[in-house]
């Protein structure tokens, strides 16, 4: 699969991902939605649970990828399965993407401290919003904090000329 819609290259490149080939936005797309399908599926337990402790052991996860280049559930992906699927490794995370897993890990400890505070629809809030905003990234690629700062920051411009 070397063909990438318009649209899909202009959600990956969104989060920051530049200067890559459309074979390589194409090779790129799901893979990058690993990370966060991991993450969804957790935070939905802690959440269905009403679990601070399995929340905030999510919240480092986030913290890292927003701090280092990758996310570190992109280990299991560049070192594994991306061998069994014949694709390339992640591409380092852009700053809109990083800057997404900062809010996934402020929600995460919110709804943690919440539920740990005895406001369970505060908690199930913050959790649903790191399930939800998850969600729309695994499903679509659409990435609600990347999204959200193209709309007030302004867009990721990418070179063009590297495509």
């Amino acid at each position: 699969m070397s063909q990438i819609s318009a649209m899909a290259k202009e959600r990956i490149q969104a989060q920051g991902f530049c200067g890559l080939d459309d074979a390589a936005y194409a090779a790129i797309n799901y893979p990058l939605r690993f990370a966060p399908a991991i993450c969804m599926v957790w935070a939905a337990t802690g959440t269905a649970l009403a679990s601070p402790t399995i929340l905030w052991a999510l919240a480092p996860f986030g913290a890292l990828g927003a701090l280092l280049s990758g996310h570190p559930f992109d280990v299991l992906y560049n070192y594994g399965l991306r061998h069994l699927f014949g694709t390339p490794a992640l591409p380092r995370y852009g700053t809109r993407r990083r800057l997404a897993c900062a809010v996934a890990t402020t929600w995460l400890i919110g709804a943690g401290l919440a539920f740990y505070a005895g406001m369970p629809v505060a908690g199930t809030f913050a959790g649903g919003a790191v399930v939800a905003g998850t969600l729309l990234q695994v499903s679509t690629g659409i990435c609600p904090p990347a999204a959200l700062a193209g709309r007030f920051l302004g867009k990721v411009v990418c070179d063009s000329t590297a495509a």
